[in-house]
């Protein structure tokens, strides 16, 4: 019953600014840590930002400064806008909600491709 959609990926230029979003449904959002991860063909799913119910943020070194992860509780959706965008940013993008119980919900997830 939980569902996490995320949308916003595509085909971006080097440099680009994409934002994406995910909405949540079937839970009650504004209690959990929500996380964006992402994953390339051939290497392992890693994980990009997330923040917590009080919005504190956590990011990985690759994409400090680049990359800013936020959310609305009330619209029970989380953001990741994305700066200065380069190749190796190329992944699939997927959403994740993390309970108290240690129990992970994932969505489908949105392609970004940084080519030009």
């Amino acid at each position: 019953q939980v569902q996490l959609v995320e949308s916003g990926g595509g085909l971006v230029q080097p440099g680009g600014s994409p934002r994406l979003s995910c909405a949540a449904s079937g839970i009650i959002f504004s209690r959990y840590v929500m996380g964006w991860y992402r994953q390339a063909p051939g290497k392992k799913r890693e994980l990009v930002a997330t923040i917590t119910s009080g919005g504190i943020t956590n990011y990985a070194d690759s994409v400090k400064g680049r990359f800013t992860i936020s959310r609305d509780n009330a619209k029970n959706t989380v953001d990741l806008q994305m700066n200065s965008l380069k190749p190796e940013d190329t992944a699939l993008y997927v959403c994740n909600v993390l309970t108290p119980l240690g129990v992970s919900y994932w969505g489908q997830g949105t392609q970004v491709a940084v080519s030009s």
